[in-house]
């Protein structure tokens, strides 16, 4: 029986050749798991992180995987085969970190995103988060890659730095609103889903201080869903969590597949396209705010800047505190149950480095945190208060004013259980 790295490969060879499902299901079955060939054709059916096969752990590393799950997701049978329950999988990564068999991997969705792009009856966009400059090779700038996501048969690309823009707004408006005095505090909610599934499903008692805001990646399949109905949103980034987030059944609604850049790689390869030698689709919309959510402590800064446009007197009131890894964000959310912090605004992010760790980023994350950085110095606005294509965008979205993003909107509003 092959690999199931020989059997992703076939696979994906054989949708570049534009096979049918029907000859991709009848791809050689004998030849490989039934379990793994239905994951890849259905990826939907399982949680963002897949058991390859029976675990062969040695017995001192067994468990490592179920106590590495901050959100007992992961349980094992008598046999010590891995079960992830999908209701409860937030799609960490932890536990690929911890498997010692490798026998966990990522989902992944490329099987079904492409034949959605090539069976669309509306347009299909690619949503490139924030940390994707540079990911391709330095060659490839923002405008090459929109060409080569065209070149698969997108109707163009989206940069969710535009919707960063809109989300840092709608936090800061909340900042300024609330945060009145130093007993009071909030964390940030719209970025990563990691930090927000800690928030949510371990540290509950602090979701009051969570403000109702979508993800930057949720606002912008909502947006581009309300402007074109019959649209296709496909997100790209270097998280397994975003998996995970995107079916979420609240939120469900606004993107279709999340791909990471490691197998928009593996699609780029295999429809042996190389976007360092497409042309260059420039189009420039976000300000220097969204385009550092990809790294730790953007959040926070872009909150703090936008803040300070708002209202000047209040730049100083931001008092920043960030964390980034799983151990770093439980320490100081510990750290605050304990009433050991002075911050007022708490930033987290579930890998360290911030985005540009994510697990299938393709640089490592000083390399992406220096990209970044040039990235959002090259934008021609600091913060979204500056950048004119946010108002453009609210009011195609039947928002009049930015303060209109502190009402309840259907696109950028979340409602959490507390």
């Amino acid at each position: 029986m092959q690999t199931f790295d020989e059997l992703y490969a076939r696979l994906l060879k054989a949708e570049a050749e534009n096979r049918t499902r029907e000859e991709l299901e009848e791809i050689q079955k004998d030849e490989f798991d039934p379990h793994q060939l239905d994951c890849l054709l259905h990826p939907k059916k399982y949680a963002s992180v897949w058991s390859l096969g029976p675990c062969d752990c040695s017995e001192s590393e067994k468990a490592s995987c179920v106590k590495r799950c901050l959100f007992r997701a992961i349980t094992k049978d008598d046999r010590g085969n891995v079960m992830i329950d999908s209701s409860l999988c937030a799609g960490c990564a932890e536990c690929i970190e911890a498997c010692g068999s490798g026998k966990l991997t990522a989902s992944k969705d490329i099987l079904p995103a492409l034949e959605a792009v090539k069976n669309s009856e509306g347009p299909a966009y690619a949503m490139i988060a924030p940390a994707f400059i540079g990911q391709f090779s330095q060659d490839v700038t923002p405008g090459k890659l929109r060409s080569a996501f065209k070149e698969i048969g997108f109707a163009g690309m989206v940069e969710v730095a535009l919707f960063a823009d809109i989300l840092t707004l709608k936090e800061a408006l909340e900042f300024d609103r609330k945060i009145l005095d130093d007993k009071d505090y909030m964390l940030t909610s719209c970025c990563c889903p990691v930090w927000l599934a800690m928030i949510r499903k371990v540290y509950r008692q602090f979701m009051s201080h969570v403000p109702g805001a979508v993800s930057p990646m949720v606002a912008c399949g909502r947006s581009i869903k309300l402007l074109e109905p019959d649209a296709t949103t496909v997100f790209i980034g270097p998280c397994i969590a975003k998996k995970a987030e995107a079916r979420e059944p609240d939120i469900a609604d606004a993107v279709d597949f999340v791909l990471t850049f490691e197998e928009m790689r593996d699609i780029f390869e295999a429809f042996h396209i190389d976007p360092a030698v497409l042309g260059d689709d420039h189009r420039d919309h976000s300000s220097r705010s969204g385009r550092i959510y990809a790294r730790t402590g953007g959040v926070s800064e872009a909150v703090q800047n936008t803040v300070g446009r708002l209202s000047p007197h209040r730049a100083i009131s931001v008092k920043a505190q960030q964390a980034d890894g799983v151990p770093a964000c439980r320490e100081m959310l510990n750290a605050l149950k304990e009433g050991k912090l002075t911050a007022n605004f708490l930033e987290g992010m579930g890998c360290a480095g911030g985005c540009v760790g994510g697990p299938k980023a393709i640089l490592n994350r000083e390399e992406g945190r220096r990209n970044v950085d040039h990235y959002g110095s090259l934008a021609a606005y600091e913060t979204p208060v500056d950048n004119p294509f946010v108002l453009e965008l609210l009011k195609r979205l039947g928002l009049e004013s930015v303060e209109s993003l502190l009402e309840d909107t259907e696109i950028f509003t979340r409602h959490f259980n507390i």
